[in-house]
């Protein structure tokens, strides 16, 4: 069966023909978020139709990873403010206007534990979550051997999970989650206000040389990031965890978070690891569970 799968992220569209997990006739494309609000509709509008002619004739059915959340076929956002004019973007019907092949929708961090859990031995690891911690802090989990999405597609919204009651104002409107403390986005809230401010990039490189500010607000975003997969394991029996996204993959920053995992009760304890799929997770990812979903149903 060949997939064709497009990956829609904040800045880009990937695409690519997937068949038996490889990437294949790979392109990719900005996201028309470029454009003046009223117009990123029309635009990715064109921008899909353009895309299934490209490959027509060569595909057996249609895989989406998508940034946001799918609900009900419908691109949206716990915040919709950060989709500009693809906010409630009718996603597969825009696509079905031009197939008339089964189309699978998923959120891209969905789509890459996915991907990632093409790596373990699937046979011992049943329980199995993907988190990036990157702008944001997202999440994908399988339970049972099976992706969890959920009536309203937020399954793996992990990052909007509570981690200090007294913490900052999220961008979903909640006090102190995760996302608040933990991502790069919080990061730099803090390091764009010191005497020498700097990115969270350079707040990285501050850390590994010892600097006390850096090191101080790296530790608070991995003890964040150690006390939700603590809360992972104990509510759902998580076997292992992979962590992927710009923080996360930072080098030195996955010691830390296993560092302060290991602090807590054995019970709290799970198998950790980096993220391996890189840019092509989301494509291979919702490639496989398409193929699978479609078999089954």
């Amino acid at each position: 069966m060949r997939c064709l799968a497009i990956d829609i992220g904040g800045t880009k569209i990937a695409t690519a023909i997937v068949q038996h997990n490889q990437v294949q006739q790979r392109k990719q494309i900005q996201t028309p978020t470029d454009k003046p609000q009223a117009d990123q509709a029309g635009s990715l509008h064109q921008t899909i139709s353009e895309i299934l002619h490209a490959y027509q004739g060569q595909f057996d059915f249609i895989a989406v990873a998508s940034t946001g959340i799918i609900n009900k076929g419908v691109l949206t956002a716990l915040n919709p403010k950060n989709l500009g004019g693809l906010a409630e973007f009718p996603l597969e019907e825009s696509i079905a206007r031009h197939t008339d092949k089964p189309i699978a929708l998923l959120n891209d961090v969905q789509a890459a534990v996915c991907a990632e859990y093409l790596n373990e031995e699937q046979q011992a690891v049943k329980n199995f979550v993907f988190i990036t911690v990157s702008t944001g802090v997202g999440g994908g989990i399988i339970l049972n051997g099976e992706l969890q999405i959920g009536s309203n597609g937020i399954a793996g919204h992990i990052g909007h999970t509570l981690a200090d009651p007294n913490g900052p104002v999220c961008g979903c409107g909640r006090v102190g989650c995760v996302e608040a403390i933990a991502a790069g986005r919080a990061i730099e809230a803090v390091s764009s206000k010191w005497d020498s401010p700097c990115s969270p990039k350079e707040v990285f490189e501050r850390f590994r040389q010892g600097n006390q500010q850096a090191v101080e607000l790296v530790e608070k975003s991995a003890k964040a990031i150690a006390n939700l997969i603590a809360d992972l394991k104990i509510s759902l029996d998580i076997q292992k965890v992979v962590l992927g996204g710009s923080v996360g993959l930072a080098e030195g920053y996955l010691p830390l978070v296993q560092h302060y995992l290991t602090e807590l009760p054995a019970v709290y304890h799970c198998a950790l690891d980096n993220a391996k799929s890189g840019q092509d997770a989301g494509l291979i990812g919702a490639a496989w569970w398409a193929e699978h979903h479609f078999k089954n149903n």
